[in-house]
C-alpha cells in the first residue's frame, strides 16, 4: 500500500480506500456478513481509511465500520446533514450538529470523529458560513479531530477553501468529471487542503461491464436516480445517463490496453494528479476490493495518453453532463 498526506493534517491515508454507501444499502441487494470480511480484507491489504455518512442505511455503515475497525488503527471519516432538512439553517445549529456527530459517535463506537464532512449542503449554507463555526467549536471540544465537505460543484469548492477550517473537500472526479482539474485540484493544493475522491467509476460505468438495456436493482440509486429523482444527478452515472454513458464508455475501452483492466485504468488516471489525497470506491465484496487495489500497481498515463482523454472530455463528454458541477 501507499499512503499520502491528507492535505496539512499530518495525517497519511492509503492512496487506494474506500466508501461504504454499497454496503449501508442503495445499490441494491447487501449481506453483511460479505462486508465484514471485504473490511477486513481491505485492512489487511493495508488500507486505513473509510468513507462513510450519518444516512448510509441509516447508520448501519458505521456500525458495520465499528465492528471491523474495532482495536485497529484506522481513520474514518463520516457525514452528517442529509438526515434532515438539508435547506434549513437551523440543521446545521450547533445543538443539532452537536447531535448528529454524538449519534455517529455511538454507531461509530469512537470518542472523536477523524474527518467529520458537511454532506453535501446547499451553497446557500455555506455561503452562510456560520455551520464552519459550528464544526470549529467541536473540534475545540474534542468531538471531531478534522472537518471537511463533500460538495457537487467547484463553485462549492472554491467557497469552502475560503475557510482555514476545512482541512479536505470531497468531490466526485473521473475520467469523465475533468472539470475539478481547471480552478478547483490548484488551488486546494496552494491551500494545503485534502481531495477525497468519491464516484471515481461513475457508478460503474468505467468498469466497462455494462451494455445497453441492463437493468438495476429497484433499491440501488443506479435505478431510481438516474434523472435526479431522488438527489443530485451528478452522483448517479456522473449526470451523463446510462445510455449515454455506456456508449462514452465503450469509446474508451482503449484505456485498458497494456493495463490490468479498464476499471484499475481509470483509478490510476485519478492517482496520477498529485493534488488528490485518495480515492474512495464502493464495493460489496472482496473481489471488487482487489479489483479496486490493483489501480496502485497500475503503469501511470503517458502524457500522450492524458492528452487524448483531455480532449474526449471536452469533445465528446462535457455537454453531455446534466446538473451543477
Amino acid at each position: 500500500m501507499k499512503y499520502r498526506e491528507l492535505g496539512k493534517t499530518g495525517v497519511k491515508i492509503s492512496e487506494v480506500s474506500f466508501g461504504t454507501w454499497a454496503i449501508g444499502g442503495s445499490w441494491g441487494k447487501t449481506d453483511d456478513k460479505e462486508a465484514l470480511a471485504s473490511l477486513d480484507r481491505a485492512i489487511g491489504e493495508g488500507v486505513n481509511f473509510f468513507d462513510t455518512a450519518d444516512v448510509y442505511g441509516n447508520g448501519h455503515s458505521e456500525e458495520l465500520l465499528a465492528k471491523a475497525t474495532k482495536g485497529k488503527e484506522i481513520h474514518i471519516a463520516t457525514k452528517f446533514c442529509r438526515g434532515a432538512d438539508i435547506h434549513s439553517p437551523d440543521t446545521y445549529s450547533y445543538d443539532n450538529v452537536r447531535s448528529f456527530c454524538e449519534k455517529s459517535l455511538r454507531r461509530l463506537d469512537r470518542e472523536a470523529i477523524d474527518l467529520y464532512q458537511i454532506h453535501c449542503p446547499p451553497f446557500e449554507i455555506l455561503q452562510n458560513g456560520k455551520v464552519f463555526e459550528v464544526l470549529d467549536r467541536l473540534k475545540k471540544e474534542g468531538k471531531i479531530k478534522h472537518y471537511g465537505v463533500s460538495v457537487e460543484t467547484v463553485e462549492e469548492g472554491l467557497l469552502c477553501l475560503e475557510h482555514e477550517g476545512v482541512d479536505s473537500l470531497q468531490v466526485i472526479f473521473n475520467i469523465f468529471r475533468q472539470k475539478p482539474l481547471e480552478k478547483l485540484l490548484p488551488e486546494a493544493k496552494r491551500k494545503g487542503t485534502g481531495i477525497l475522491v468519491r464516484l471515481p467509476l461513475a457508478s460503474g460505468l468505467l468498469t466497462g461491464k455494462f451494455s445497453q438495456g441492463h437493468r438495476f436493482e429497484k433499491d440501488d440509486h443506479r435505478a431510481f436516480n438516474e434523472n435526479g429523482e431522488s438527489f443530485n444527478v451528478g452522483e448517479t452515472f456522473a449526470g451523463l445517463g446510462f445510455s449515454k454513458g455506456v456508449e462514452l464508455a465503450d469509446q474508451l475501452r482503449w484505456i485498458a490496453d497494456g493495463r490490468q483492466s479498464m476499471a484499475s485504468a481509470a483509478l490510476r488516471w485519478i492517482l496520477d494528479h498529485e493534488e488528490v489525497s485518495c480515492i474512495i470506491p464502493g464495493f460489496k465484496n472482496e473481489k471488487q476490493i482487489l479489483a479496486n487495489l490493483a489501480a496502485l500497481d497500475e503503469k501511470p498515463f503517458s502524457q500522450e495518453e492524458i492528452s487524448r482523454l483531455q480532449s474526449f472530455y471536452q469533445q465528446k463528454v462535457k455537454n453531455s453532463i446534466r446538473g451543477p458541477y
